[in-house]
């Protein structure tokens, strides 16, 4: 008798792999953070770069105009990072801030609610959509009533600014500004040959986009190749679209 294979197969689960995003970066940001960090950085560059491009290409600029005009485009690229990396840093700070305030509330709910079943309401508000996917209705109503139980006896933390805020956004415009180095680095290396320089660096950037996809793909033991050719792709999309609503 002849057996039917699974329409589905089971996929071994493994933890998440140790990728640059999570081993060095992570002691500091969040993978996530840290992933969307660089995103934008290059984004940034890549608006000016292919904007300068197509302007050379279409006559708007004359190449031999152009040329000698690398490191001016150069000091304007990474100015407008650098500005925008400490923008990123100042809404990390905030962030992290309210998050605390957030949590802050959620305690003293707890403390002075009149019942458990308040509290365990409060706390499923809050942690629902994170457990309602991988539990079921029996495990979270007991999860919550020990939470519930802990967070009536938990001293309330600090809820204003922290060392590690500083630290997390310092990393922020560190690697902000670290990743658009390589895209910037022909600028500089070829200062007579613009039009040139902004073809490699284009090259650069769309290969740093694809390079952090692909560790977060590793991260995530997902396709490494397909998550660097979705988030190279994206990156495109995105700045055409800011290059036709004039960005």
């Amino acid at each position: 008798m002849s057996t039917r294979r699974p329409f589905f197969r089971r996929r071994s689960v493994t933890p998440p792999k140790e990728t640059i995003l999570s081993s060095v970066l992570g002691e500091y940001l969040d993978p996530i953070d840290a992933l969307f960090t660089i995103f934008f950085s290059i984004l940034f560059a890549l608006l000016f770069t292919l904007s300068y491009g197509i302007l050379i290409y279409r006559g708007i600029i004359d190449s031999s105009l152009a040329n000698g005009y690398g490191q001016e485009l150069f000091a304007a690229i990474l100015g407008a990072v650098a500005a925008w990396g400490i923008i990123d840093g100042v809404i990390y700070v905030l962030s992290e801030v309210f998050a605390r305030g957030e949590r802050y509330r959620l305690l003293r709910y707890v403390q002075s609610s009149d019942s458990d079943e308040t509290a365990v309401a409060a706390i499923a508000d809050t942690l629902d959509f994170i457990l309602k996917p991988i539990t079921n209705d029996n495990q979270r109503v007991g999860l919550y009533h020990d939470i519930a139980g802990y967070l009536s006896q938990a001293e309330p933390q600090t809820v204003g600014l922290q060392r590690e805020d500083l630290v997390g956004a310092a990393t922020t415009i560190l690697l902000s500004i670290v990743a658009v180095l390589p895209s910037l680095l022909p600028l500089l290396l070829l200062p007579d040959n613009t039009a040139l320089a902004i073809r490699i660096s284009n090259f650069l950037s769309f290969f740093v986009v694809f390079a952090t996809g692909y560790s977060w793909g590793i991260h995530t033991d997902t396709n490494p190749w397909k998550t660097g050719l979705l988030l190279a792709s994206v990156c495109l999309i995105m700045v055409l679209i800011a290059m036709l609503l004039g960005g």
